[in-house]
């Protein structure tokens, strides 16, 4: 019944711009905060964006500051991750998630995840 579906994933040149979509349904979507994660092989999970569920505060890790923009349209049910300037180190598998009454994203406490969506940044 609860379901989060990324979308937008693919193949970009270092450089490009991509914009992931999280679609969310069984669950009351603007009670949620939705974190951006990302996993590369080898690699742990790490947080990449995340907007709070109460006053809409964005968070963003070091990385992809300036570059990479978490947005939400509750009416829609949807989050998006604009991101910019890709790099190769992008790369990684991008998971949306969802915390109830959530902050800050912090991973062991989101509620639901989605499956993925494979972000390759290459020539």
């Amino acid at each position: 019944q609860v379901q989060l579906v990324e979308s937008g994933g693919g193949l970009v040149q270092p450089g490009g711009s991509l914009r992931l979509s999280c679609a969310a349904s069984g669950f009351s979507f603007n009670y949620y905060a939705i974190g951006w994660f990302r996993q590369a092989p080898g690699k742990e999970r790490e947080g990449v964006a995340c907007s709070s569920s109460g006053d809409g505060r964005t968070y963003y890790a070091d990385a992809v500051k300036g570059r990479f923009t978490i947005s939400r349209d509750n009416a829609k049910n949807t989050a998006y991750l604009q991101m910019n300037s890709l790099e190769p180190g992008d790369t990684a598998v991008y998971y949306c998630a969802a915390e109830r009454y959530g902050s800050s994203c912090v991973l062991t406490y989101m509620d639901y995840w989605g499956k993925g969506t494979l972000v390759t940044v290459s020539t």
